[in-house]
């Protein structure tokens, strides 16, 4: 929200804020020419700026909606394992997954810097001051044709008014020159008491956007998830994540019905027809590749890596889906990343076609059968066969139960560590092959011939014979 400031709000408003994407921020050069209280005078600022906004939008509203709401607070944040890789799975899941699907939309950008600049500019014309928080842009759109001819007197020219000390001595400093993107700004009456009521405005705004994320999304993800779960209690993240992208679909849902109003019925009919039928195959291809995928491979590092280290071989390992699923995307996020970084093969071409196809002209065939197709079964043959293998071909050999029990709770990482010893000699035997060639060449290779090269003149039956070919 603060970056969105920086890009609507008139350069000066926030002096006491950095603008990290600022390409003439030189930390190293401002720590060197600023005094040592201007740098005490920004931390106190920054520390009463966003202390402020820890009270206004954590302890305050908390207040509020455990005396409006008692049975809404606290929430349910206990899992059901104590396994330590589920907190980390889950807050991974928050910050890798949730977070990143939500922001990295266009149009969550888009709604986040138009909503910013609809609060600027209703505060700027209740308060009158539009010319301090956004400066005279209209005018100096009105008098476009004139700016050209008047900019350098007007740089020269320009009177510096109360407050524009720190910013334009630092713009100074960073420029060698006068305050260059700083915009002057028209003074009204009873300035400071307007300032203080648009602070006021801005405490009172965060406090309703406080409230309205801490209980909207939550309320909505445990309501859809009480249909399937009833009253069993589920982590918040999830219920959390739930509700966001439900209010992220209502509100996409409702801008496009309102852009395509214009157009008629007939249009907005054949829209929804198009679009029901995209969200169908959207939703088979997340169920796939979003549901089963991540739970299989969840489990699978559950049954490799998680339980052979932690369940001791005279205790049940206990499986619980919730958390192997939130593994699963992790790690299938962390494979496709590797996958598209690493060489060319059946897999990142698949991933790269179906990234490049996009939602709208997504292939339900295609996806299915080249990719969901051959990862479920390459994750189920690795699920199943070592089962098999532990629990039907084992006991016909006679062994004792200890011995059964051992080879059922160790051989997922037993034929983990043969498939990474076979994946390792092959590589050396390639490594080992190719030296042998290298140094065959290079001592006995003498030259080389190129046969049957040149194209066939005269007779088909007839062909030309090359020269002999000299020493490379």
């Amino acid at each position: 929200i603060v970056f969105y400031f920086l890009q609507v709000l008139r350069p000066g408003v926030l002096w006491f804020l950095r603008n990290l994407n600022d390409p003439d921020f030189n930390p190293v050069q401002e720590m060197i020419h600023l005094p040592i209280y201007r740098h005490l005078r920004r931390f106190i600022l920054s520390v009463i700026v966003f202390g402020s906004i820890v009270l206004l939008m954590l302890w305050l509203p908390i207040r509020i909606i455990k005396y409006l709401l008692p049975h809404f607070l606290p929430y349910n944040v206990m899992l059901y394992s104590d396994a330590p890789v589920s907190e980390l799975s889950l807050e991974l899941l928050l910050l890798q997954v949730v977070l990143p699907a939500l922001l990295e939309q266009g149009h969550t950008r888009q709604w986040l810097k138009g909503l910013v600049r609809a609060w600027t500019v209703t505060a700027g014309y209740l308060l009158d001051l539009h010319s301090y928080l956004l400066g005279d842009q209209e005018e100096n759109e009105n008098n476009a044709n004139q700016q050209p001819n008047n900019q350098h007197a007007r740089n020269n020219n320009a009177i510096p008014v109360v407050g524009e000390g720190l910013h334009a001595a630092h713009q100074a400093i960073l420029q060698q020159g006068g305050p260059v993107g700083f915009q002057p700004y028209r003074r009204p009456l009873k300035f400071p008491l307007r300032i203080f009521l648009l602070i006021v405005f801005m405490c009172i705004t965060l406090l309703i956007a406080s409230l309205i994320c801490l209980t909207l999304p939550v309320f909505a993800g445990r309501w859809l998830m009480s249909f399937w779960t009833g009253t069993a209690k589920i982590h918040e993240l999830y219920t959390a994540a739930c509700g966001l992208y439900v209010c992220w679909l209502t509100i996409r849902a409702v801008t496009v019905l309102v852009a395509w109003m214009p157009q008629g019925r007939r249009v907005i009919f054949q829209k929804v027809k198009e679009w029901s039928l995209m969200i169908m195959k959207t939703l088979i291809v997340a169920i796939l590749l979003a549901g089963v995928v991540p739970l299989l491979l969840g489990l699978l590092f559950e049954l490799v890596i998680v339980a052979p280290l932690r369940v001791p071989l005279d205790q049940t390992p206990l499986f619980y889906p919730w958390q192997d699923w939130a593994l699963g995307v992790l790690h299938a996020k962390i494979i496709a990343a590797i996958t598209l970084m690493g060489p060319q093969w059946w897999l990142k071409t698949v991933i790269e076609q179906v990234y490049a196809n996009g939602i709208r002209n997504i292939d339900l065939h295609f996806i299915i059968q080249k990719l969901a197709a051959p990862v479920i079964s390459v994750l189920l043959l690795s699920l199943c066969v070592p089962y098999i293998i532990a629990s039907g071909v084992v006991p016909l050999l006679g062994v004792t139960a200890e011995m059964q029990n051992l080879v059922q709770r160790r051989i997922y990482p037993f034929l983990l560590m043969v498939m990474v010893l076979m994946g390792i000699l092959s590589f050396q035997v390639r490594q080992f092959k190719r030296l042998y060639e290298h140094i065959k060449n290079d001592k006995y290779l003498v030259g080389q011939r190129l046969v049957n090269y040149e194209r066939k003149s005269g007779k088909q039956g007839t062909s030309t014979t090359p020269p002999q070919s000299s020493q490379d």
